[in-house]
């Protein structure tokens, strides 16, 4: 857990990108991809003009889980908290009218680590009809991002170092290197963790959770905050249903109880028309959105 959750960290040194301090404080590593030209993106104070009445359900999912944590609920931490959040959000509706300039739609990806969000990235390269780039969020390595790479996938990376999750200031700073002009969709996978990713508003149109068979039955009903904020849950790895002790519909059930209005689709990445379904329902809210 990070500072931001009330967690008594430190914060590590990076060997590699450079090292940036937001305004709360924290440490993080942006690795520049070299193959882009920063200065394409204009990406300058003009546009700093915001909403602060615009309030994301994530934002009011982390004061709910402050007011359930002991540790955290006295006043002053409150405050702190709301603070950073207020604004968290503020830079995140930046964000989101950037991504709105340049038409893109922006994808939050959320999950528990090895729940496939990059897999299902690198999959859909060869069946996607749009062009999408990614934030790429870790604790460290450039792996995942490398890995998209190979794919001839535009990816930047941010090494959160202690943070557990991504915030609108490190996909603020990933835009610089990820030029929007070419792409129709911008997914921001985030880093693995089923808590903290869905109290940050990160400037998104949609969040996409993942929730793979291997992670067992009680997932969706232990992290209900993380699949309130979903606007799509991927069931994945169901090519391992017959090895696990899993009722996918009373996890459906379970998913609907938290927020009746979800969309739910089964994800195996060996079938390709699973994934075309994801597509499908991506590129069905991009047309919407146009």
């Amino acid at each position: 857990m990070c500072k931001d959750c009330g967690c008594s960290i430190t914060t590590n040194k990076h060997q590699h990108g450079h090292t940036h301090v937001d305004e709360f404080g924290r440490e993080y590593t942006h690795v520049h991809d070299h193959e882009h030209d920063s200065g394409e993106h204009d990406h300058d104070g003009g546009h700093h003009h915001h909403d602060h009445g615009e309030h994301s359900h994530a934002h009011q999912a982390a004061h709910e889980t402050l007011h359930h944590n002991p540790q955290l609920n006295d006043k002053k931490t409150i405050e702190v908290i709301k603070k950073i959040l207020d604004k968290n959000d503020h830079e995140a509706h930046h964000n989101r009218e950037h991504f709105n300039e340049h038409g893109v739609l922006a994808i939050n990806l959320m999950s528990s680590p090895g729940s496939g969000k990059t897999t299902l990235l690198e999959k859909m390269a060869d069946l996607a009809p749009f062009k999408y780039g990614v934030v790429e969020g870790d604790l460290e390595t450039s792996r995942d991002a490398d890995r998209l790479k190979a794919k001839g996938i535009p990816a930047v990376q941010i090494q959160t170092g202690s943070a557990c999750h991504l915030d609108a200031f490190m996909v603020h700073e990933g835009l610089h290197d990820l030029p929007l002009e070419p792409l129709d969709v911008c997914f921001i996978e985030n880093v693995g963790n089923l808590v903290c990713p869905a109290s940050y508003d990160v400037g998104s149109h949609l969040n996409i959770v993942l929730v793979s068979i291997p992670e067992g039955e009680d997932k969706i009903a232990k992290y209900p905050v993380m699949f309130r904020a979903a606007d799509l849950i991927l069931i994945t790895k169901t090519d391992l249903l017959p090895y696990f002790k899993y009722d996918i519909e009373r996890e459906k059930a379970e998913a609907r109880k938290i927020k009746p209005n979800v969309d739910i689709l089964e994800v195996n990445i060996n079938d390709d028309a699973s994934v075309k379904r994801v597509i499908e329902w991506i590129e069905f809210k991009r047309k919407m959105r146009n």
